[in-house]
């Protein structure tokens, strides 16, 4: 078992081959458990009903208004789209988010007075997504959470959503897929794939700004979600022919986080 997470964009663009190798990987009872995103389809669908966004330092500001929204993206369109697409291959998959079964609990992020409903995971029913895997099913979730009372919803941002997941899954590995080779450092003025970076070093290329942008929340993720038994990350391009299998067997693709 392994944790995947992807973006929605990433997703969209993903060759019939990504989802070949799912399956074959299912088939020889390696279940990922897979979290996904959906910004630009979010924005996208934002825009059209003429609601505001903004995003602080890679967060998206959340009301109730754009909660709607992200909801109605993230756990219908994008969600059942990724288990039409697994499916198509072959192999079984069950869409959820982080609502069902109280999957995913949450609470304010620090900087919820600049960011409003957006959340922290604080737990997650791994007993429930063992129970999907038992079935032989993949899990594929969307990143949408409860306060402990089960009244308000949480917009999650999906990195941190797949690291909690993986954390209390007790899983090895995540493999986060993208569309960039891995972390990219320029070395004598060429840009660069970082095959192996430690946690110490992630947040000294972040202090330069070596890191930047949406590659932050990831970074940080990743941080959070090597604890237990998760010993690293791997950030991954998805195009990459077989990229989940030779990941899983061992071969230098991408860039790993380890501790």
């Amino acid at each position: 078992m392994f944790v995947m997470k992807c973006g929605g964009s990433t997703l969209a663009a993903l060759p019939n081959s990504f989802f070949e190798d799912m399956k074959r990987l299912q088939d020889e009872q390696i279940i990922p458990v897979i979290v996904h995103g959906g910004g630009p389809a979010i924005s996208d669908t934002l825009s059209k009903l003429g609601i505001e966004t903004e995003f602080v330092n890679g967060l998206r500001k959340t009301n109730e208004a754009v909660l709607n929204v992200v909801e109605m993206v993230l756990s219908g369109q994008i969600n059942k789209e990724i288990v039409r697409k697994i499916q198509l291959a072959g192999a079984k998959a069950i869409g959820i988010s982080g609502v069902d079964g109280h999957l995913i609990q949450a609470e304010p992020v620090a900087n919820a007075d600049e960011v409003g409903l957006v959340g922290d995971v604080t737990h997650v029913n791994a007993e429930l997504l063992q129970g999907i895997i038992k079935l032989g099913y993949m899990p594929v979730i969307a990143p949408v959470g409860l306060g402990a009372d089960g009244g308000q919803r949480y917009n999650i941002n999906a990195d941190t959503a797949a690291g909690a997941v993986a954390s209390h899954l007790g899983v090895e590995r995540m493999i986060v897929v993208t569309d960039v080779p891995g972390i990219m450092k320029t070395i004598n003025g060429e840009k660069k794939v970082l095959p192996l970076v430690t946690v110490q070093e992630i947040n000294e290329m972040i202090t330069s700004g070596d890191i930047y942008g949406g590659m932050i929340p990831k970074v940080r993720a990743a941080i959070q979600c090597i604890q237990g038994k998760v010993s690293e990350v791997v950030i991954v391009n998805g195009a990459e022919p077989e990229v989940l299998s030779r990941v899983i067997k061992g071969a230098e693709i991408g860039t790993r986080i380890v501790r």
